[in-house]
């Protein structure tokens, strides 16, 4: 029977710590302080960002959102982030995807000063994260390193399996495993025969959008199984990328959806904004 990897307590115990770095940034005067912009109305994204909101509070970092509509110009977008990467008060910006389809969202990421880009999409951020510099990395691959490294699960040598090419998850996750040294393979919407792959895998890390589409017979007994997907189902329950009640029988290790994840992102955001914060002291 697989262990849990419990993303949601380990995100609470990464906020409690931040809480006191935030609590010794204000002694020295420094008010952490998150600029979100989301533009159109998106209801999903405004979950994301209530849910960013409340996390931030509870960790002392303030929170400003600045909302547009659908038809707002691309022109208005990028002067407000020029605005927000002059103001000495704001440490991090955060543009939440997606945006409407005339805007060209990778501009906007580029516009965003990499000091401040705690989204970690910024075309610097990405290629110091390639070089192995320090750098602000992309929130949902970091806080999957950070459950790897909390239950001390081996990187060194192992054959990763990446499901997804995103620039979100998985671009990103690929640098990171290959920073902790993993033998790393992508799979996407072209690869052909991914069940051959996917069964090689010491650790398969699925970030594709689809429904339970990690079976059983996909998986080699004693894998790690990091599931990214949030799905909502007709019924209106959420699952994963991975059918986890059948892979809990033959994996060593593996992450619940809800509860995995998906508050690690989270708390790997506020991560982001506390170190952006004390970088700003420099």
């Amino acid at each position: 029977m697989a262990e849990i990897l419990d993303g949601k307590a380990l995100a609470k115990k990464i906020r409690k710590e931040l809480k006191l770095e935030v609590e010794e940034l204000k002694q020295k005067g420094i008010i952490p302080k998150l600029a979100v912009i989301m533009v159109g109305d998106n209801s999903a994204s405004q979950v994301y960002v209530r849910n960013k909101s409340r996390a931030c509070e509870k960790v002392g970092i303030e929170f400003e959102e600045f909302l547009f509509d659908k038809d707002t110009l691309e022109e208005e977008l990028i002067n407000t982030i020029d605005n927000l990467n002059k103001d000495e008060k704001i440490h991090g910006i955060l543009l939440q995807s997606p945006v409407p389809k005339h805007i060209n969202i990778q501009k906007a990421f580029e516009r965003i000063s990499p000091s401040k880009d705690v989204d970690g999409f910024n075309a610097v951020n990405v290629g110091k994260l390639a070089t192995g510099q320090d750098a602000f990395i992309s929130c949902t691959p970091y806080g999957i390193v950070k459950i790897l490294e909390e239950y001390g699960i081996e990187t060194e040598g192992k054959n990763a399996v990446i499901l997804g090419r995103s620039n979100i998850v998985g671009k990103p996750m690929i640098q990171c495993m290959l920073n902790k040294n993993a033998t790393v393979t992508v799979c996407h919407s072209r690869t052909k025969n991914i069940e051959e792959i996917t069964k090689n895998a010491d650790i398969l890390i699925a970030a594709i959008g689809k429904p339970k589409f990690v079976t059983e017979n996909m998986v080699k007994t004693g894998a790690v199984v990091i599931d990214v997907g949030i799905n909502r189902l007709e019924d209106g329950s959420l699952c994963g990328d991975v059918d986890f009640e059948n892979l809990c029988e033959k994996a060593s290790y593996i992450t619940p959806v809800p509860g995995g994840v998906g508050p690690m992102t989270i708390a790997m955001l506020l991560n982001n904004v506390v170190k952006a914060a004390k970088l700003s002291l420099k």
